[in-house]
């Protein structure tokens, strides 16, 4: 399972990120979206972590935890839909 994370401060790191989720197991991987244009973070995420189990607890301790005043929106990811996005086909 991957666990989405919203509403992270602009100024959090990756590390950071992995940090706070790790004090509640361990965590596979840690990634915040970035603009492809300037870098910058889009305030959104994803987590994996070692099992369904751990990743449970995670996201019942940390939804709605204030992080630099901004309460972390974390919920279970929904799987990307295949060809996932608009191909610029417009009618």
């Amino acid at each position: 399972m991957t666990i989405y994370v919203g509403n992270i401060p602009y100024t959090m790191t990756e590390e950071d990120l992995q940090k706070i989720f790790g004090e509640h197991g361990s965590v596979e991987s840690a990634k915040i979206i970035v603009n492809k244009f300037n870098g910058r973070s889009k305030g959104f995420g994803f987590i994996d972590m070692e099992n369904d189990s751990v990743e449970e607890t995670a996201i019942s301790e940390l939804d709605g935890k204030d992080i630099d005043g901004r309460n972390l929106r974390v919920i279970k990811a929904h799987p990307r839909e295949e060809g996932g996005g608009d191909s610029g086909n417009r009618a």
